[in-house]
């Protein structure tokens, strides 16, 4: 992640954009389950058989194969170019979730502003470790305190030289219900 960070103004400027987004994530998820049922199916009916190149379902296992990799690879493409490359966190379970991460400088410490889809602004924010159930609204007095760093030494990254981990994957636990 890079050691951007965001303004309250400047991250809720973003949520439509995000919502579009997370709409096309929808779409695309749909079709990758949609290629996942078909693949069940064939196998359903086939078994290991489906595997023999002579099956003459063998080929549509492939082509299913095939969309499965390819839409999997545009999820991909569409979270790193249009959320991870402006700076913003996919926290774990955010796809599943709706949960973005926006970095947010709060009385001179790195924070993450905390949006879940469907939220028309951001009203929460969290600790570096604290995930989504660290959660906690932006009080009146905090709304001035919220800046943008621009000193990259001091942005997320600098956490992990103190022994925290800033930056989980998409794959770590900031889910709603985890304790991450």
């Amino acid at each position: 992640m890079s050691g951007r960070t965001f303004s309250l103004p400047e991250a809720n400027a973003l949520l439509p954009e995000m919502e579009r987004v997370f709409a096309r994530l929808d779409n695309a998820l749909q079709a990758l389950v949609a290629a996942r049922d078909r693949i069940a199916i064939l196998d359903a009916l086939w078994g290991p058989a489906v595997e023999e190149p002579h099956n003459p379902d063998h080929g549509e296992l492939r082509a299913h194969r095939e969309d499965l990799a390819k839409i999997s690879r545009a999820m991909e493409a569409l979270v790193e170019s249009e959320i991870l490359a402006r700076g913003i966190r996919l926290p774990g379970g955010g796809l599943q979730h709706g949960l973005l991460d926006f970095p947010a400088s709060l009385y001179g410490r790195t924070v993450f502003l905390c949006w879940r889809r469907g939220e028309s602004e951001i009203t929460h924010w969290h600790e570096v470790d604290g995930g989504f159930a660290g959660r906690k609204p932006i009080r009146t007095g905090e709304r001035g305190q919220l800046s943008v760093d621009r000193d990259p030494a001091s942005g997320p990254e600098s956490d992990s030289r103190k022994g925290r981990d800033s930056s989980r994957d998409r794959d770590g636990g900031d889910a709603p219900g985890s304790a991450g």
